[in-house]
């Protein structure tokens, strides 16, 4: 299974640098605190899960 890293870096937010990953058929969005994103297919939806997290992270 094709695993793929680092697709379309967020800046760093207060320590919450987010990455989204490609896992097969779907990618997700992972942030540096530990945080995971739910599976998407699509990795514009991955992203906004990335930016929704780092804008709901209360420092």
């Amino acid at each position: 299974m094709a695993h793929r890293e680092g697709l379309g870096v967020s800046p760093d937010t207060d320590g919450h640098p987010t990455v989204v990953v490609e896992q097969g058929r779907f990618c997700f969005a992972r942030c540096g605190c530990g945080w995971r994103g739910p599976a998407r297919r699509a990795r514009s939806q991955a992203r906004t899960d990335g930016a929704g997290h780092t804008g709901s992270v209360s420092g």
